[in-house]
């Protein structure tokens, strides 16, 4: 193991500094064999002493390994739902699906904060995004990504005909590592007064800062932050997170055949999902599994969907019938 490369990560720092030490105390123990009167008990020294090196360094491991699955599966990822078909009734689905989201976040212990919403006037999400932190989030949520359909009565709905919307939902890993680059020329920044409740600072000073790179139409805004700076470098965290999301996307497209047996984080394109009210029936297209009691589901009672998703493999296109518009 490099010792000066393990020192200089914050984790192993003091496992390191304490490998050094027993290196150095190695030495000069085994320097003692040579002389028979000491031999003996410089032998069950350096028993101890590499049993306390190899103590060390599977710790060091240990963290390395974890260091590599959150590198893979990070604790923190911005949630986002957007209104698809269906006018009011999508956005108000939209709103359903983001409010059980939450809820689920909070019996997990994750924090959810809002980083945008653009709600229309029944209080339903044409669009929405959420920032999620908490250990785990990402490896759980993941298979969220895609359409999510919804067939049932609209509130506004007087002759009693179902109908069906969509909303879509993405769910985006905030990485510490990029391998993506940005050229600074391709970006656009504007600034805003973030509104909303705040006090003073936030209705007449332009905190909000929206970023916008060129080459792809990405853009982000954030409003939650106190300070322009501080929401200039979380929406270029944000973009950097999702321009690696889609350059790594597109290499998981060039070896899809080689994982067809495993459900892939999916795409806004594809529907995962139906809840069907008058059957009170949810399914998920990919495994081929439904499950019941939509209310108590939307409380954030997803445990067990997920659960299947993680065990489950991707199956044909669902071929139940469907009820129509």
């Amino acid at each position: 193991m490099d010792i000066e490369e393990l020192k200089k990560n914050p984790k192993t720092h003091y496992l390191a500094l304490e490998l050094e030490r027993l290196g150095v105390q190695e030495k000069e123990t085994a320097a003692l064999l040579s002389d028979p009167d000491m031999k003996e008990l410089a032998e069950e020294d350096l028993k101890t002493i590499r049993l306390q090196k190899k103590d060390i360094e599977n710790q060091i491991e240990e963290i390395f390994e974890k260091e590599k699955d959150e590198e893979e599966f990070p604790n923190e990822l911005v949630l986002e739902v957007r209104a698809g078909a269906g006018g009011d009734e999508a956005a108000l689905f939209a709103s359903n699906l983001a409010e059980m989201y939450q809820r689920y976040c909070q019996k997990k212990g994750w924090t959810w904060k809002p980083l945008e919403v653009s709600a229309n006037d029944l209080g339903g999400y044409k669009e929405a995004s959420f920032e999620v932190k908490g250990e785990g989030c990402y490896k759980l949520l993941r298979y969220e990504t895609g359409v999510h359909r919804v067939q049932r009565i609209p509130a506004t709905e007087k002759q009693g005909r179902i109908h069906t919307s969509t909303a879509s939902v993405a769910v985006m890993p905030l990485r510490k590592k990029f391998t993506v680059e940005i050229n600074p020329a391709d970006l656009e920044f504007e600034t805003s007064r973030a509104g909303g409740a705040g006090g003073q600072n936030v209705n007449k000073v332009e905190t909000a800062v929206r970023v916008i790179h060129k080459p792809t139409g990405v853009t982000f805004r954030s409003t939650v932050e106190r300070s322009q700076l501080a929401n200039r470098e979380r929406v270029l965290t944000l973009l950097k997170s999702k321009l690696q999301q889609m350059h790594d996307e597109e290499e998981e497209k060039k070896h899809a055949d080689s994982r067809k047996s495993q459900i892939g984080t999916g795409d806004r394109s594809e529907k995962i999902r139906t809840y069907n009210y008058p059957q009170d029936r949810i399914t998920d297209h990919r495994i081929k599994q439904s499950w019941s009691n939509i209310p108590n589901i939307l409380l954030g009672n997803i445990d067990k969907i997920i659960e299947a998703m993680k065990e489950g493999e991707v199956g044909s296109e669902d071929e139940s019938e469907d009820l129509d518009d």
